[in-house]
């Protein structure tokens, strides 16, 4: 049964415990998209693209216990970004929180787990998680980016959209870790092996954003308190690691920035990052 979004019951801390917000990109790519969240207190998922048993397996490679997550927050509807949800939120027996038309969109397997609903723009919590949901653009039927806040700072999570229309730069002011789209290089994209149709799709202001794009963003949009930019969701055959690193760098070093930036390897998982 669908419910409406309940706070969860954070995790009990012990005294002396530190508060810390740790962050592990599981995935990010075409083949599959998770980004691990956690406090102290609580541990989310923002989308499950896995399978359960890679999930957890990665999730114990940065030394997490898949059975303390409380959560999942799914951004939309395609299979790289909801493969593995159904069978790890029963598993787990999680609420997976989404979009009210997102949740109409996804077929699921058997009973569903317990469904959170919210309306995409909203605000709302898990634990000790606010969380800011905003609308993107991207084919999908109501697809959305989130930004956490957790322990006074402030997470950007924004991959699959087209363009970065003002709306959406201003959820990203502010933000101290921020994991940006860089998914295609458009030469690349274009003597690629995609149909003429799926280069379109690309393309489009609903498919997603060119190293060109990211690295103007950088330029003159991305907000100067970004302590760590992680570039992800890169296509397997029409971009390359080292040249968005290198677009981006000279972004950042246009801007005299010194963010720290990683880029999230198709296939791979990223590095933890702990604060």
């Amino acid at each position: 049964m669908w419910r409406a979004i309940a706070v969860l019951r954070p995790h009990a801390v012990g005294k002396g415990d530190s508060a810390i917000v740790k962050i592990c990109p599981l995935a990010s790519s075409s083949a599959g998209n998770s980004t691990y969240v956690a406090t102290s207190r609580t541990r989310i998922l923002v989308d499950a693209g896995l399978s359960r048993t890679e999930t957890f397996r990665r999730l114990a490679e940065i030394g997490e216990d898949p059975e303390a997550l409380d959560a999942i927050l799914i951004t939309h509807e395609h299979n790289d970004h909801v493969m593995g949800v159904h069978r790890i939120a029963r598993k787990l027996d999680i609420p997976v929180y989404l979009s009210r038309l997102t949740a109409t969109a996804i077929v699921w397997e058997g009973e569903p787990p317990a469904i959170e609903t919210f309306q995409a723009g909203s605000s709302f919590s898990i634990g000790d998680i606010e969380i800011n949901s905003f609308t993107i653009p991207h084919d999908a039927i109501d697809p959305v980016g989130f930004t956490l806040r957790a322990e006074g700072m402030k997470i950007g999570l924004a991959t699959d959209l087209g363009y970065l229309p003002e709306s959406i730069r201003h959820h990203l002011r502010g933000v101290d870790f921020l994991l940006l789209e860089s998914n295609h290089d458009l030469e690349m994209l274009k003597v690629g092996p995609y149909p003429w149709s799926v280069k379109q799709r690309v393309m489009s202001r609903r498919g997603h954003l060119s190293n060109e794009v990211v690295s103007k963003f950088i330029e003159d949009g991305l907000d100067a308190s970004v302590a760590t930019l992680v570039l992800g969701h890169l296509s397997e055959h029409n971009n390359h690691p080292e040249i968005v690193r290198l677009v981006a760098q000279q972004a950042l070093s246009a801007r005299g920035l010194s963010t720290q930036l990683v880029v999230a390897e198709p296939g791979k998982q990223a590095p933890a990052f702990s604060f």
